[in-house]
């Protein structure tokens, strides 16, 4: 009898020790088991967008992670941006973290809305890297009062793509795109124009990020330094930017798409002539290889008349954030060990996937360095590199999107004759009645 009750006993303890195992294991609800035995098993989870960049680089970090941390299993789910958005808006408003991720990618310009929202569902991660040695700019919209919540990942940074060939046509050089103002190009844009029969660039009259870029290289937003009260009316470097965009339409240099497919197609097909975006443009520009040896790329065209515009900006961008669920802690060292300090893994993000970071210890490293044959063996890394540490840092807030929508309708206005300072204060007052 005595040894009948040993053997139950015994096998109890088995069955309760794989159960709570188990039980600490599970994504979401226990997420991670935080990882303080090494013989244990610690499963995170990672929610991105884009399987071609984002989680792509996520599948390289995980790579080198688990050479000296086979015990950490991580698994990487796609899911489309505008999901994951309204995903987490939807735990985190409910207050569980059931279903939720260890790690999740987010868009910069969104990350405040989110952090100001639901401030106790993030981990800090101030103690897992050395800010100073990532670019300014991103710093901000991944913080709130001092404490790092995002870890900054690829960088924006904007280049004015041109094709070569064309400006050569027109009587112009790659030397004589450096360092101009758009007033600048749109001259030379109504040259190639007359040249050429193509337009200068190829705009989306729905997405104004081309705004975005020309406010944020003179350290302007939408909002004010406080990332919530709308900064429209009276706000300078917009209302120039407005002026700017208006000229580029009445100089008819500017051909119009309306999604994503015909934008790319109009520079594959050779119909436009120069591209001012964020450098994740690049592979969409090389796709087309007979373009091969007709592109370069300048620094951004900086606003005419704002003493404070840079030839430097940015458009997009994302940051990875750590949840505050059980097995944070792994997550946070998992993203410190490999993204927060692995010169070698931003490496191989530039030369697998094209993806540049705002890592700077990284631009020392040679593929940083390499020349590129299809932009006729322009350092383009290099560049880009140092284009990111000199754009200017703002406090994109919680309402990018929100304004954007009024902005867009506001756009049209002017362009159909609406003064720019009323068109503004419009914006202005229904900014205020609409985000609170």
């Amino acid at each position: 009898m005595k040894k009948m009750m040993a053997l139950l006993l015994a096998g109890m303890m088995v069955v309760t020790a794989a159960c709570s195992s188990n039980a600490n294991n599970k994504a979401g609800e226990g997420g991670a088991n935080g990882g303080n035995n090494a013989a244990e098993t610690t499963n995170l989870t990672v929610w991105a967008w884009d399987p071609n960049f984002n989680i792509r680089a996520m599948n390289l970090a995980k790579e080198a992670y688990a050479d000296d941390n086979a015990n950490v299993k991580i698994e990487i789910i796609e899911n489309a941006q505008a999901d994951i958005v309204q995903k987490l808006n939807t735990g985190m408003s409910s207050g569980t973290t059931k279903g939720l991720p260890n790690i999740v990618l987010i868009e910069d310009y969104r990350a405040q809305s989110f952090l100001q929202a639901y401030p106790d569902m993030f981990h800090p991660l101030t103690d897992s890297f050395k800010a100073s040695d990532f670019a300014e700019y991103k710093l901000g919209p991944t913080s709130v009062d001092g404490v790092n919540y995002g870890l900054p990942f690829d960088s924006g940074v904007t280049g004015l793509y041109v094709r070569t060939d064309y400006l050569e046509q027109a009587g112009y050089k790659v030397e004589d795109m450096q360092n101009i103002t758009w007033d600048q190009y749109i001259e030379i844009g109504k040259a190639v124009k007359e040249k050429t029969g193509k337009e200068m660039l190829s705009l989306d009259p729905n997405d104004l990020g081309i705004l975005r870029v020309m406010i944020q290289s003179a350290g302007s937003w939408y909002l004010k330094e406080d990332g919530k009260t709308a900064d429209l009316a009276g706000n300078a470097a917009l209302k120039e930017a407005f002026e700017t965009y208006k000229k580029m339409m009445d100089a008819n240099i500017v051909k119009i798409h309306s999604d994503w497919s015909q934008f790319v197609a109009n520079y594959n097909s050779g119909a436009a002539a120069s591209v001012p975006t964020g450098n994740w443009f690049t592979p969409s520009i090389t796709a087309a290889a007979d373009q091969s040896g007709k592109w370069a790329i300048v620094p951004l065209p900086k606003l005419t008349n704002n003493a404070n515009s840079v030839h430097a900006s940015s458009l997009g961008g994302s940051s990875w954030y750590v949840l505050n669920v059980p097995g944070k802690e792994a997550a946070a060292e998992f993203l410190g060990a490999t993204l927060g300090k692995d010169v070698d893994l931003y490496q191989k993000l530039v030369t697998e996937i094209g993806a540049i970071g705002t890592y700077k210890p990284a631009s020392e490293g040679e593929a940083y360095k390499a020349k590129n044959d299809f932009f006729g063996g322009q350092e383009i890394v290099q560049d880009f590199a140092k284009w990111t540490a000199e754009i200017p840092n703002v406090n994109y807030g919680m309402h990018t999107y929100a304004i954007e929508d009024i902005l867009v309708v506001e756009m049209q206005n002017y362009l159909n004759g609406k003064a720019v300072d009323a068109v503004l204060a419009d914006a202005q007052k229904q900014a205020d009645s609409q985000i609170k």
